[in-house]
């Protein structure tokens, strides 16, 4: 066990580095925050993990579907149309690194719909499965299910 230890102005951060075997707990459906890029701060579920190193990714990585722009608040109020347009919920494909997210404990679901059938190879693969992310994930936001992924993250 090793300790890293950095100073942040008046007080100290301990990190404890430990190894933990071969603990994996990137599974698909754990849902992750980024931390890099364009969107950072985003919230995003992993589709598929891949630790093993490949020629053109020489690091451990992850597909990974997010919420680009979440819902928006509704009222009593304001007509279905309306309603429906502030319930869109924008999506996005991403290749991650490992070391570009964030695991939270939270977890949802995704086995049954996306399992095999997300491949971003190319340009056209990619706009077809990210219109099958979009169904699924409006259908969870519609049923209101997984809450907490669907709202805009406050930090």
């Amino acid at each position: 066990m090793s300790h890293n230890v950095t100073k942040h102005n008046c007080f100290v951060v301990v990190f404890t580095l430990s190894t933990v075997g071969n603990m994996k707990f990137l599974k698909p459906g754990k849902v992750v925050i980024l931390t890099s890029g364009r969107y950072a701060g985003k919230k995003a579920v992993i589709v598929q993990n891949t630790d093993a190193k490949s020629k053109e990714r020489p690091y451990g990585h992850s597909l990974v579907a997010g919420v680009k722009k979440n819902p928006k608040k509704v009222i009593r109020g304001m007509s279905k149309r309306t309603i429906a347009r502030r319930s869109q919920v924008g999506v996005f494909l991403r290749v991650v690194n490992h070391k570009h997210f964030l695991p939270t404990r939270y977890n949802m679901d995704l086995t049954k719909e996306l399992r095999g059938k997300i491949n971003v190879s190319d340009a056209s693969k990619k706009s077809e499965a990210k219109k099958l992310v979009k169904k699924v994930f409006q259908a969870r936001y519609g049923s209101g299910s997984n809450r907490w992924f669907f709202q805009k993250l406050r930090f």
